[in-house]
């Protein structure tokens, strides 16, 4: 029996061995229509007796990459995802399905099996996987925690505390790990291949089909000490992005262990439930949908991009440094530019010892490392960049010098090679005017460390043509990087948006607050860090020469450098530290009080919900004049560049989501009376929130 490879689920018989081929699409997402298929199959299957086993298969891309989120967001029935019906058979209902076929199924992983995927394959008897698969439980990542037995199964085969790793963080694992932790059986090159059918043949023949749920080595001794599960969470806990799927998924795991399998998956299914109708993971979801938009900016033409083969990155500091790496570890040669020996020698012993860091801690080889550092060299001659195809600029930001940096390029590189600037603030139009080919410019802005944070804003100038910015967006993917296309001006987005907050901070606390009380409300609104201590970490010099150069003041922070206190790397900020520890300091409270007695300013008690406002909605009022004046394309795009550049709490969603959920109507109404309160016009509500509100909750753009 042979069925024709185009339907959703195609279907032959080789040698005993039935081998199902789920064919839905790229990935395979488990909607109604797969669900229905495969559940089919399996009936039609477990009564021939031309059959002793199963092979289940996926497309070369993906086994499966989990359930069709989309479902999530169906009226109250919850879609096929959460409820049976005319749709088929619910992801549970598939699941229980192939743990309970009467004859052994073994599952053939390629590509990545992730979400409900690697819950569908747990649930088989016998796990094979490529080599080059990758398997995971993502559903953290966006507010869930697995809803189909994952909580159950995962820790009866690999273990509590693997398990709790795997769920609590959505991280992927190799096959090789996957095997070696007993996730998988074998690796078999190509799991569809007559080598495959064979081992799933011989699987069939010498043994009984053994269900997931019935393991219980693994968990036998978390199951006779009640709150191991806990304990081994608890660091996991500690550092959630979303503590409450976090919370969700530990009560799930322990009910499972330390009860029973039908315990916990009715402990499970509630907390799915209710994660699934919660705003966090609403939040979540929204993120996940606008990161996807923001891969198709306007006008942008993948076709057009130019291959990036070798690199150039002028500056060997600290982002140049984190921006060689990245471009290093996608393959690609790069080619660093310092100014004097002494710079790029420190800067190259950096990338060697951040490199030896993460051999250390198991997250590179040293085979790898070696690769990656073999892609480096190091030059002090820009005629060395002569065959790049791209070259970044990651130096000092100061217009003059990216200038005559750019003037430099314009002599030794290729006609047709891509210049960037890792400008912060910058007008890369600026930058650009003083090229032989402005069309060639553009902004890449990566975040500090550039090898480890994910966004990039790829900074359209008036002048850059499709290729330059098909090449630097598509260059920014290839490197593991979330890229957001936005337009020129200060700051662009993101940095535009923080210097609001940041003004606003200072104001705080020349009012009555004190910088422990404003990081406090940002750090329990889901920020890992406040703006005091983010601005202490990075060094406060930083912003006080830039203020000093542009005639700009801000009392408070100024005060402090000239005082000495720099921040961690003098032992006295905003705080005073300890090594890494920091404490509040009252010379800090008193230097506090004499800025604004000698401005005149009567100090008085702020509320925290005070703080967290003045804190983000001038934000979110700032983010309504950049969609006005189409700096960003989208609200979405807004919130994907603060979460993946400025750790905005994912389960808030982003600025622009977290407006459209508070009220449109309430945040421009606190705006205007902030405004009246502080004297400050720039405060009043602008462009869509200065709108009528029946309009606003449906302007374009804004997440509904």
């Amino acid at each position: 029996m042979t069925e024709p490879a185009h339907r959703i689920v195609a279907l032959d018989i080789v040698d005993g061995v039935a081998r199902i081929t789920m064919n839905h699409g790229q990935v395979n997402a488990l909607g109604h229509e797969l669900r229905r298929a495969l559940s089919d199959a399996l009936e039609r299957l477990a009564g021939d007796p031309a059959v002793a086993g199963v092979l289940l298969l996926g497309q070369p891309q993906a086994f499966s990459a989990g359930a069709d989120i989309t479902e999530f967001n169906m009226p109250e029935s919850g879609g096929a995802e959460m409820n049976s019906g005319p749709a088929g058979p619910d992801l549970r209902e598939l699941v229980a399905l192939v743990e309970d076929f009467p004859k052994p199924i073994t599952a053939g992983i390629t590509g990545v099996a992730l979400g409900g995927g690697l819950e569908l394959a747990m649930a088989a008897h016998a796990r094979i996987a490529s080599p080059t698969a990758r398997l995971g439980l993502p559903e953290i990542t966006l507010g869930l925690l697995p809803g189909a037995g994952g909580t159950g199964r995962l820790p009866r085969l690999v273990g509590p505390e693997r398990a709790l790793d795997m769920i609590l963080t959505g991280k992927q694992v190799s096959a090789y790990d996957a095997l070696t932790d007993g996730l998988v059986d074998a690796l078999i090159e190509d799991p569809g291949s007559a080598e495959a059918v064979h081992w799933a043949a011989e699987y069939a023949a010498t043994r009984a089909p053994l269900r997931t749920r019935d393991r219980t080595g693994s968990i036998a001794g978390a199951a006779a000490a009640p709150g191991t599960v806990s304990r081994l969470a608890a660091d996991a806990l500690r550092k959630a992005k979303d503590p409450y799927a976090a919370h969700a998924a530990i009560k799930a795991v322990s009910a499972g262990i330390e009860q029973s399998f039908d315990h916990g998956a009715v402990v499970e299914r509630e907390k799915f439930e209710e994660r699934v109708k919660s705003p966090e993971s609403a939040a979540q979801r929204h993120l996940f949908t606008a990161e996807r938009a923001a891969r198709k900016p306007a006008d942008l033409d993948p076709d057009a991009a130019r291959t990036v083969r070798r690199a150039g990155v002028i500056g060997a500091g600290t982002m140049g440094g984190g921006i060689t790496m990245a471009l290093a570890a996608a393959g690609i040669t790069v080619t660093v530019v310092e100014a004097e020996r002494s710079a790029l020698d420190r800067g190259l012993a950096q990338i060697e010892k951040n490199l030896a860091v993460s051999v250390s801690r198991g997250s590179r080889t040293q085979d790898d490392a070696d690769a990656l550092k073999s892609l480096i060299t190091g030059s002090l001659d820009y005629a060395d960049l002569a065959g790049a195809d791209l070259v970044i600029e990651a130096a000092f930001e100061d217009l003059q010098v990216k200038q005559d940096i750019f003037a430099t390029l314009d002599r030794h590189v290729g006609p047709e090679c891509v210049l960037a600037s890792n400008t912060s603030y910058l007008s890369i139009d600026m930058i650009a005017a003083g090229t032989v080919l402005p069309g060639r410019v553009l902004g890449m802005h990566f975040f500090s460390p550039a090898n480890v944070m994910p966004l990039v804003e790829v900074v359209r100038g008036a002048a850059t043509n499709a290729a330059t910015l098909a090449t630097g967006f598509t260059t920014a993917r290839r490197i593991g990087k979330t890229p957001v296309v936005v337009r020129v001006c200060h700051g662009f987005v993101g940095n535009r948006m923080l210097e609001v907050r940041s003004f606003q901070a200072e104001q705080l606390l020349l009012e009555g607050a004190l910088p422990g009380q404003v990081d406090a409300v940002l750090k329990d609104f889901g920020f890992r860090m406040g703006p005091f201590e983010m601005g202490d970490m990075a060094g406060l010099d930083i912003g006080w020469r830039n203020r000093k150069a542009e005639g700009r003041t801000a009392p408070t922070a100024d005060a402090l450098c000239e005082a000495g206190r720099f921040g961690q790397k003098t032992g006295r900020g905003y705080y005073a530290y300890d090594g890494r520890e920091r404490r509040d300091d009252p010379e800090v409270e008193q230097l506090i009080r004499d800025v604004s007695r000698n401005l005149g300013i009567i100090r008085r008690e702020i509320s925290d919900h005070e703080i967290l406002e003045r804190l983000l909605f001038p934000m979110i009022n700032e983010g309504a004049r950049i969609l006005a004046e189409g700096i960003a394309e989208r609200a979405g795009d807004i919130d994907v560049i603060w979460a993946k550049g400025y750790n905005w709490p994912a389960y808030r969603g982003g600025p622009m989501w977290y407006a459209s959920h508070t009220g449109i109507g309430y945040v421009a109404d606190r705006l205007r009376f902030y405004a009246e309160q502080t004297a400050d016009v720039t405060l009043l509500p602008a462009g869509f929130l200065a709108e009528d509100d029946v309009a606003v909750a449906a302007a374009p753009g804004l997440p509904g």
